[in-house]
């Protein structure tokens, strides 16, 4: 009988750990393993006796990491230092005590914020330190390369089997939908419900022309469980759809308005900054792996996400 594995997913009820729990639950389940879903409300992970009390109780054999201070462009401008300080003290804790701990695999989750901004394209797994990352973002940025810096420290040193996938943008159902600090999917979404309901424009911050590729949260998870089960390499992987399913941000708000049959008035707001104009990453390490993985129908995710919003607006628009 296979060894039993035991599971502890940080950050475990935000978008991409509730999606992990859906797929665990309907397409994934094994006997051998057990899950446990962490939230900020289980421990605080940038105090270190709290994380540890959290190993403790769990006794992990493996983890997937997601658990971050996490915020929008604007946001993230703003509060740079912030980002940094609290995001390194998170991570260092996990996976320091992963390593005292004697966990077998952590898989971290990055972000493709973390290349260069000056770079050529598309993006792959090997460019994440050629240059500093945009400024609109470093701090966050700076400490999420720093995990893959950890990773590849605690191979060396202490032979352990750390490693970290890069998504693209992720959205789907328990995303943030708030419209102050939400990403931008997410924020369409609840832009194009509040227009519709009170008879106003629909505004799309910046010109709309940035180009992003983004991921369903189901497909990511369903990438992530492999990942936790199969990938043996320490160097990130790259999660995202091809080069060629890259939408503009215009693109993306006429799906939404489409998923959300929203008939008003769209405006541009070009005194809002576009942020980085694209960061096409290439999906084909990903590819030599999973040759067949098939990703869900952009329209079909969207119209999903947007039906989750509307039946949770209550709790989902905080």
């Amino acid at each position: 009988m296979a060894e039993k594995k035991v599971v502890l997913v940080t950050g475990g009820t935000g978008l991409v750990g509730r999606a992990i729990e859906t797929i665990v639950q309907k397409e994934e389940k094994r006997p051998d393993e057990e899950w446990y879903f962490a939230s900020s409300k289980d421990a605080d992970l940038s105090d270190r006796a709290a994380t540890e009390a959290l190993f403790d109780k769990v006794k992990p054999t493996h983890v997937i990491h997601l658990a971050a201070l996490v915020g929008g462009l604007f946001r993230n401008l703003k509060y740079n230092l912030d980002f940094y300080r609290i995001n390194t003290l998170i991570n260092d804790n996990v996976l320091n005590v992963s390593y005292q701990r004697g966990v077998k695999k952590v898989v971290s989750c990055l972000s493709t914020c973390i290349f260069p901004d000056k770079t050529t394209y598309p993006i792959d797994e090997t460019m994440v330190h050629n240059g500093p990352p945009h400024t609109s973002n470093f701090g966050y940025s700076y400490s999420k390369r720093m995990i893959d810096v950890q990773n590849r420290a605690y191979h060396q040193q202490h032979g352990c089997h750390f490693t970290s996938v890069v998504p693209t943008n992720v959205f789907g159902p328990y995303d943030n939908f708030n419209l102050e600090d939400g990403h931008v999917l997410p924020g369409l979404i609840h832009k194009a419900y509040a227009a519709q309901k009170e008879n106003k424009p629909f505004v799309i911050w910046g010109t709309g022309s940035p180009r992003r590729q983004f991921i369903y949260s189901l497909d990511l998870a369903r990438l992530m469980i492999w990942v936790l089960r199969e990938y043996q390499e320490i160097d990130p992987i790259i999660l995202s759809v091809g080069e060629e399913d890259e939408v503009s941000i215009k693109e993306a708000a006429e799906a939404v308005l489409e998923a959300m049959d929203f008939k008003g008035e769209v405006v541009y707001d070009t005194s809002k900054s576009d942020g980085q104009f694209k960061k096409t990453a290439s999906n084909a390490k990903l590819r030599k792996y999973r040759p067949d993985f098939k990703f869900t129908d952009y329209k079909k995710a969207i119209k999903e996400t947007c039906e989750w919003f509307l039946q949770n607006y209550e709790t989902a628009r905080k």
